[in-house]
């Protein structure tokens, strides 16, 4: 029997510090919400909008798998491993925080905004080496239909984490129906439209909702107008 727990967007925490519009699913910074900490071992899905011009100073993570994936706009990142580079619409980077990491993000531009989402997952493993992964997709391997971009095998499509977690992203017409089955027993899924309106197994969900599920084999997307979204299967036990 699937079990499911929607979070509306308009019950999200949020932020406005002028220079970042940020809004969070799960508790995060001076949001707190008991009821609201976390799904299984996904931990912050932060829909951020950073000014132009704008960003985070440097700053550490440790042990933890973070997921950016820019919506809108750039975003120029640095870090103390050496890397150096610019997440676009249309990337998805990673960095496995493992024994420690620090890191800055800002928008490089001076004419427009930036909008990403970004997602921590708690790892299977703690201090792992750590490492940083950067990819551009073909964002139309998923009109109409679900494109991986995270899983647990370096040799499959999208990034990897060290965690058995499986990320999809679809971008759907109007009418159109597809299911998403389970990768593994005992994982939940974590469902976040990012544009439009899709019923999922009949619940309607809108912008920017977020809907949990567990205890399911199959579940059925009908989009009611054109809609993107972003599914996160994760391990319910950390």
């Amino acid at each position: 029997m699937k079990n499911t727990i929607l979070h509306k967007a308009n019950t999200r925490g949020h932020a406005d510090h002028g220079w970042l519009n940020a809004h969070h699913t799960f508790s995060f910074a001076s949001y707190y919400d008991p009821n609201r900490v976390q799904f299984g071992v996904l931990r912050v899905l932060n829909d951020d909008i950073v000014a132009s011009g704008m960003g985070f100073g440097t700053h550490p993570h440790d042990n933890m798998e973070i997921i950016t994936i820019p919506l809108e706009g750039d975003l120029a990142h640095k870090d103390s491993m050496g890397n150096t580079e610019v997440i676009k619409f249309g990337d998805v980077q990673v960095m496995s925080a493992g024994t420690g990491i620090q890191h800055s993000e800002f928008n490089p531009n001076h004419d427009k905004r930036t909008n990403l989402l970004q997602i921590w997952v708690f790892p299977k493993y703690r201090n792992v080496e750590p490492r940083y992964q950067q990819i551009t997709l073909d964002t139309t391997d998923r009109h109409n239909q679900l494109q991986q971009i995270l899983s647990p095998n370096a040799d499959d499509a999208g990034v990897w984490i060290h965690q058995d977690a499986w990320f999809h992203m679809g971008n759907l017409d109007k009418g159109v129906t597809l299911d998403y089955n389970r990768k593994k027993e005992g994982n939940g899924l974590y469902v976040f439209v990012i544009k439009g309106s899709v019923k999922v197994d009949g619940q309607e969900l809108e912008q920017r909702d977020g809907l949990g599920i567990t205890d399911f084999d199959t579940v059925t997307f009908e989009a009611t107008t054109e809609a993107e979204i972003l599914l996160m299967e994760v391990p319910m036990i950390q």
